[in-house]
């Protein structure tokens, strides 16, 4: 949900090329069956939707069917999009509670309950520093935000301070100033519901890309999936690792897509909303997890964290696996993933 369309993901440009091989010409279950693709501009970002079925027709009205429920989504969720429920949340924040959609309110909860899982580390009312750090707009000067500025807005941040009533279906910002905003947790719940989508209409063998959300359904021919983890501070497009995976989501939040460098520093999108400043323990982190969109959230709490907070976090949660590479360049791999995690070399250390 980003005014401008942000840069594919390099992960997921080697998903489908040198990292993965060719792809397979039909589903192992079905002689007949056939690749489908289609891309599309989803929640300001490419969205990528690819399925093996001997059905064209019903592929096809998914395909649809994915896209529409993007649109809706992010009519109700993005802060670019005018009558939103998000920008009447904002307009409404400190006077009256607002009647928002069901979506909107399952979102909100579940950025709640990420926020107490992370300590506040990821949090929906992050808006109120939005406007302050420019990393999308094309002609951004990579000038920093005023610090006092920055300083007087932290007290806006608190997602506690987001009242939500499931028996009236409304949701109330208490204090004046406060913004929501749900770029670090609705494309991860946009592929949630492509993923039922998809599952509820047949499909076994598919792939949904969107941003640096990915979901695999099935297998490739006939295997696991095979995905690059990006060296963050590799070539475009380079992967240090690569993972095989199968039914789970990809969810990468790292410091190398949306940044600028400003005397030898570098300042990324992904803001501590204790300091208002760019978070400094990770270069990224890599979730995996049945559900994308807890998997978008988390990776973002994460990443802020640390790679020792954040590891500790992951072997805690339920179904959440993940692969962090720390500011120092060292690389963190959950229990669960030491056996489906493949190391081609280590991550390029540059600043």
């Amino acid at each position: 949900m980003t005014r401008t369309l942000a840069r594919i993901s390099p992960i997921l440009m080697c998903v489908l090329l040198a990292s993965c091989g060719p792809q397979p010409s039909a589903s192992p279950n079905r002689s007949d069956a056939r690749l489908f693709e289609r891309e599309g501009l989803a929640m300001g970002s490419e969205l990528k939707l690819t399925a093996w079925s001997s059905d064209e027709a019903s592929v096809q009205r998914l395909f649809d069917q994915v896209f529409a429920r993007f649109d809706r989504l992010d009519a109700m969720m993005s802060v670019w999009r005018q009558g939103s429920d998000i920008i009447r949340l904002n307009e409404a924040a400190g006077e009256h509670p607002v009647r928002v959609a069901p979506e909107v309110l399952e979102v909100l909860e579940i950025g709640q309950k990420v926020s107490d899982w992370t300590e506040g580390k990821f949090d929906v009312t992050f808006g109120a520093l939005a406007d302050l750090w420019r990393f999308d707009d094309q002609d951004k000067d990579n000038r920093l935000p005023d610090a006092d500025e920055v300083r007087r807005r932290l007290p806006l941040i608190n997602y506690r301070a987001l009242i939500l009533d499931h028996a009236a279906r409304t949701a109330f910002l208490q204090h004046k100033g406060m913004r929501a905003h749900l770029g670090g947790i609705g494309k991860g719940y946009a592929v949630e519901q492509a993923v039922k989508i998809f599952r509820d209409g047949g499909l076994q063998d598919f792939m949904i890309q969107a941003g640096g959300d990915l979901y695999v359904g099935g297998t490739k021919g006939g295997q696991p999936w095979k995905l690059g983890i990006n060296d963050p501070r590799g070539p475009g497009g380079s992967s240090f690792a690569m993972i095989q995976l199968s039914n789970a989501t990809f969810s990468t939040s790292g410091d190398y897509e949306r940044f600028f460098m400003k005397d030898g520093v570098r300042y990324h999108h992904i803001i501590d909303p204790s300091t208002g400043e760019p978070a400094r323990l990770c270069r990224s982190v890599t979730l995996v997890s049945p559900s994308p969109v807890l998997a978008d959230a988390v990776s973002k709490g994460v990443f802020i964290l640390g790679p020792q907070k954040g590891m500790a976090l992951i072997e805690r949660l339920p179904d959440l696996e993940g692969v962090i590479v720390s500011a120092k360049n060292e690389v963190f791999v959950s229990k669960g993933l030491k056996d489906k995690v493949t190391m081609l070399h280590p991550p390029t250390d540059a600043p």
